[in-house]
Order: structure tokens, then C-alpha cells, then sequence
């Protein structure tokens, strides 16, 4: 800011306490120690902050770098209000008007809300962290029933389109928590998602011990064998209107963003040694995902397959249409 605002003593630092839900989803969260955000100066609403809905997950960890680490977190705390939330939250707290910015689903995309342009969370190929396991003696194409996880939307509308579009084949989907033992033993086909994913992929002898033999594939793969697109997840989105009244300017917003990502890809290794402690996987698969499977940067590809992904889940029925993409 241009000049330092004249501050009660009992306003120079007061803690903001962010509760972490927990719920297993493409993104799975972690118990984490109640977290709190020291603030330098009073959030009054003269300041207007940015409210970010946020998501505190292993793959958008490069993404939050600087809003959860020094130096430049105290900064970013003057200007942004984080709220852990979950991603299928984000975009009905940003429609609602109780965030401004949030990092949502691209099935959650709406002609509201424009994304931020530079980063997101997708794939080149292999993502790992979806897996579709078809049980023997079926094949992709006779699968009729899938068990599902149903927290993500934009997984589950995938793996549709694969079977819709592609497959040409319409199998009915179960909602069932993410075990793929059980899921197994009541259908086809079993949707993991997340850590349960990455997890079932070192277990997968066990699985196979337990069900029979099965065949796994990676859906942003599948995706990407079938369209030469990347599979994207999520990205950053703003409600437009919220930016009248905060004291950031585009430019900054998209910045800050940016140069978050940036720094977090920068300490992998530390975002490794943070995360491996919280998730029963090795460093070693831990550090190759978010620097391997996971990409951050919004290319002109990454558009086309947002663009690609909404028409065919809207022709399929999937999604509402989405004509055109908004951009801040």
C-alpha cells in the first residue's frame, strides 16, 4: 500500500482460525493442526481483502506456496482472506458471494465467473491420482456398473465422457466411499480419485489378491490418448464484479498467482518433506507427482481441453453448456 494506516495497538495482530474439513476427494485432505493467519494490519472492510476459497490438497500445494509460507505470506495476508474449503464448495461460495477468488473444478465453471489467467492444475499425460480399475473378465467396453466416489465432479463427468463419447456406452454409476476392495465386490468397475488413488496404485497387488486380476487405467492418460489434449482439473476463477470494490488490481491478482506458483515449484523438495509426513505414500512417488504427473501452467491446450471437456459433457448431458470461457 501507498502509505501505513494509523492502527489501535489491539488491532496490529489479531489471528484468523481456518478449520480444515476433511472428506476424500480427488484432492483428498489431511488432518492438519488448526491454522492460524496473523494479519499486520486490521481487515476492516475499508481494505475490502480478496476472499479466497481455497483447498488445502497435496497437488495444489506449488499453487498456495506463498499464501502459507514466509517471506511473502505476511504480505499476501494483507491484501487476500484465505478459507480452506472443498472443491466442489469453491464455486458455490464464489456464486454465492462469500469468496471472490477461488481455485475450483472446471466442471464448476460458470458464464459468472471468469478464470485467472497463468496457472491450474492438469496433467501433459499420466496423473495417477485418477484411476479407473475394471475388474476381469471385463473390458473397458463391457463395463456396466462403476463405483464411484462421487465428491469430484469434474472426475466422475471424465470418466463419463469416456464411456459416453468414446466408448459409446452408458454404464450405470454407484456412489460408494473409496475402497477399492468393496468397490469391487459391488460393481465393474471401481473410481478412484486423490490419495485413495495414488495410494491403490502401490496396493495393487493386495487389490488383485483380494478381487481377482483387474486393469487399470489412468484417466487424464485415457483422455489425453483420445483427444491429444491435456487433462486439466482446476483453475483459478474471480467473480469480476468482486474486484470493483477490492483495493488489487487485476494485474496483481494475477501476479500474485503466478509468482506463488512459481516459488512453489522452486521448493518441490520442500513441499516433500511438508507433505509426506500428513499421507501414507513414499517421498519418492510424493516429489515425482507434483513435479512430474502434475502441471501448473494454463497453456493455450489446457484452454482447448476446458473448452473441449464442457462440450462434450454438455452434448452428453453431463454438464450444463458453457458456450464461452470468461477471463479476467
Amino acid at each position: 500500500m501507498a502509505h501505513m494506516l494509523s492502527m489501535p495497538a489491539l488491532q496490529l495482530r489479531h489471528p484468523v482460525v481456518l478449520f480444515v474439513l476433511m472428506e476424500a476427494d480427488d484432492r483428498t485432505l489431511h488432518p492438519l493442526a488448526p491454522r492460524c493467519i496473523f494479519y499486520s494490519r486490521s481487515l476492516g472492510t475499508s481494505l475490502h481483502p480478496v476472499r479466497v476459497a481455497a483447498i488445502n490438497f497435496l497437488n495444489p500445494a506449488p499453487l498456495m506456496w506463498d499464501f502459507e509460507h514466509p517471506p511473502l505470506s505476511s504480505a499476501l495476508a494483507q491484501r487476500y482472506q484465505l478459507h480452506y474449503t472443498l472443491p466442489a464448495l469453491c464455486a458455490d461460495e464464489l456464486l454465492a458471494g462469500r469468496a471472490d477468488l477461488g481455485l475450483i473444478p472446471i466442471a464448476s465453471l460458470t458464464p459468472e465467473l471468469a478464470i485467472v489467467p497463468g496457472c491450474t492444475i492438469a496433467s501433459f499425460d499420466r496423473v495417477r491420482s485418477i484411476q479407473l480399475i475394471v475388474k476381469s473378465p471385463h473390458r473397458l467396453e463391457t463395463v456396466r456398473t462403476v463405483a464411484a466416489d462421487n465428491a469430484s465432479r469434474s472426475s466422475r463427468a471424465y470418466v463419463e465422457i469416456l464411456f459416453r463419447n468414446f466408448l459409446h456406452t452408458e454404464p450405470q454409476f454407484l456412489t460408494a466411499p473409496a475402497d477399492p476392495i468393496a468397490m469391487l465386490h459391488q460393481a465393474d468397475a471401481a473410481l478412484l480419485i486423490g490419495d485413495p488413488a495414488l495410494l491403490a496404485l502401490e496396493s495393487r497387488q493386495q487389490i488383485e489378491e483380494a478381487v481377482g486380476p483387474c486393469q487399470w487405467f489412468d484417466v487424464a492418460h485415457e483422455w489425453h490418448t483420445r483427444t491429444g489434449l491435456p487433462w486439466v482439473a482446476a483453475v483459478w476463477a474471480v467473480r469480476p464484479e468482486a474486484l470493483s470494490v477490492s483495493h488489487l488490481t487485476t494485474a496483481q491478482i494475477t501476479d500474485d498467482l503466478i509468482g506463488s506458483r512459481d516459488h512453489g515449484l522452486a521448493h518441490i523438495d520442500d513441499l516433500v518433506r511438508e507433505w509426506t509426513p500428513r499421507i501414507a505414500i513414499s517421498s519418492a512417488t510424493i516429489h515425482h507427482y507434483l513435479s512430474v504427473n502434475i502441471r501448473y501452467t494454463l497453456t493455450p491446450d489446457c484452454i482447448r481441453t476446458i473448452q473441449l471437456f464442457r462440450r462434450y459433457a454438455a452434448e452428453s448431458g453431463i454438464l450444463p453448456p458453457l458456450p464461452t470461457l470468461r477471463f479476467l
